[in-house]
């Protein structure tokens, strides 16, 4: 698997390349474009190296001094784009927790094909009450969030989960095995999420495959994804939230998610696996 950081990477970079070529063809060096911008002269090689990320402000004072304002609209998109590829939590969090629900609400709302991983947790879209709350107030906890309100934010996540039974989408779900047992939540809310899970395949819309713990399998488990259709991947790190909308890199995410899928358990079988843990959790 390539890195989920690349494609925000190779975005930046671009963009430092273009704000480069425009200095170099205005003839500009480094210093003389920092005097016209009126910042300190190191700014200028550490926007071209991609160690700072230029601002609105920054790319129309760029473009202003190599008489490019022609080109302004574009590279602050390119930057906005490119931005939003790579975003730490810290900064997701200072909106709230219940914004942070609230905010992905257009993607999901325009995706008619759903696959998502996950590794660590029961996905949102499946989510109870119950355990939704219990995982954001951890995520809260461990980040430091300035809203912690939990239990308004797991509404807020419950919410999204209406698509669920709309009709024209598919959902296709994988799950390591260990997700299924207690952990964040406590043995009664995670009890409780199982039998939800159990209800989820009276849907037809929903397919639930279960990577059973054990199993040989042609990858190990990684960070949580969600292929949104064939034009997005969502992927939850521990620091950040990363976005890939490069098709070769989204591809990547297709074949990691095929090959899974194909040594998963569906059907009965799932249904089975995750029945006979419910009985032992009691």
């Amino acid at each position: 698997m390539s890195s989920p950081l690349s494609s925000a990477q190779e975005a930046r970079a671009a963009l430092a390349l273009r704000l480069r070529h425009l200095r170099l063809d205005a003839g500009l060096a480094g210093g003389e474009l920092s005097a016209q911008c009126g910042w300190d002269g190191a700014k200028t090689s550490r926007i071209e190296h991609s160690r700072a990320a230029p601002s609105d402000a920054d790319i129309r004072a760029w473009c202003a001094a190599c008489g490019a304002e022609d080109q302004e609209a574009d590279l602050i998109a390119a930057a906005r784009s490119a931005n939003s590829m790579y975003v730490e939590w810290k900064r997701l969090n200072r909106a709230g927790l219940t914004r942070l629900q609230n905010e992905i609400v257009p993607l999901i709302d325009r995706t008619r094909a759903f696959r998502v991983y996950c590794s660590h947790v029961v996905p949102g879209l499946l989510q109870t009450h119950g355990y939704a709350a219990a995982v954001i107030a951890a995520y809260g906890a461990f980040h430091a969030a300035p809203d912690t309100d939990a239990d308004s934010a797991a509404r807020a996540r419950l919410a999204r989960s209406r698509v669920l039974t709309q009709r024209g989408r598919t959902f296709a779900f994988l799950l390591e095995e260990s997700v299924l047992l207690p952990g964040v939540a406590d043995k009664e809310t995670t009890a409780a999420q199982l039998d939800r899970l159990l209800e989820v395949f009276a849907l037809p819309q929903v397919s639930l495959g279960i990577v059973p713990a054990g199993a040989a399998r042609p990858l190990w488990s990684m960070e949580s994804f969600t292929l949104y259709d064939t034009a997005q991947v969502g992927i939850e790190l521990l620091s950040a939230r990363v976005s890939i909308t490069a098709p070769g890199e989204i591809a990547v995410y297709e074949r990691a998610f095929a090959q899974l899928s194909a040594v998963a358990l569906h059907g009965r079988a799932a249904r089975t696996r995750i029945e006979h843990i419910r009985t032992a959790q009691g």
